[in-house]
């Protein structure tokens, strides 16, 4: 169990799934640049989390909501948690928007999951399903939380407890995703991975 002083940011695990040297450079350092991407993320989100709650039908709609792990040690935000109750069931559904469209990677799913373990955590219950609402293909899909990803969240929870503790931001890796970065100015990854300044690195720390 973890205290409040150990939480690690959820929005944390997204940033180390993207690059773990831009969840360094973020939780570690605390650089930020905003970009047309962030820019547009922060908009949705000034729409979204409003700390209200609505009833409609069946569902309480709760937006806002803050949410916390002391198993995991997390803490962070839900954008909208659906409460759903009918005279059989209840189910909660946590639902994650998002200015773009669904990503390859695993960032999304990891953030929604440990959405989850915080719910389950809080209010003693189970949650096998989450959500995302993507603004570009102005779509609801809804994602299984099952336990193959539940055990990647785990050990990305793992990784970056592991940056922030040690301190040590991981070295820069040039890939295509670098162009859509808002830290590429101040990261350099291009200028990080030239062979002259590896070299030169290495030698002040064997010499």
């Amino acid at each position: 169990m973890y205290t409040e002083d150990d939480f690690i940011m959820i929005s944390a695990l997204q940033h180390y799934v993207y690059c773990p040297r831009q969840c360094g450079l973020i939780h570690v350092d605390d650089v930020w640049q905003e970009n047309l991407f962030t820019t547009r993320g922060n908009i949705l989100h000034e729409k979204v989390d409003t700390d209200t709650y609505e009833t409609r039908g069946n569902i309480k709609i709760v937006r806002g909501l803050r949410i916390h792990s002391f198993k995991y040690g997390i803490v962070g935000r839900c954008d909208v948690v659906e409460f759903h109750e009918n005279k059989i069931e209840k189910s909660i559904l946590p639902v994650e928007f998002k200015s773009g469209k669904p990503k390859e990677d695993l960032s999304d799913k990891v953030q929604l999951c440990a959405q989850v373990l915080c719910l389950e955590e809080m209010l003693s219950t189970k949650i096998t399903e989450g959500a995302f609402f993507y603004e570009k293909i102005r779509r609801r899909n809804t994602v299984e939380i099952d336990n193959e990803i539940r055990k990647q969240t785990e050990s990305i929870i793992n990784s970056v407890r592991e940056i922030i503790s040690s301190k040590k931001i991981p070295l820069a890796e040039y890939a295509a995703k670098c162009r859509n970065c808002s830290l590429q100015p101040v990261c350099q990854p291009k200028a990080m991975n030239s062979r002259k300044l590896k070299i030169y690195i290495k030698g002040l720390y064997t010499s």
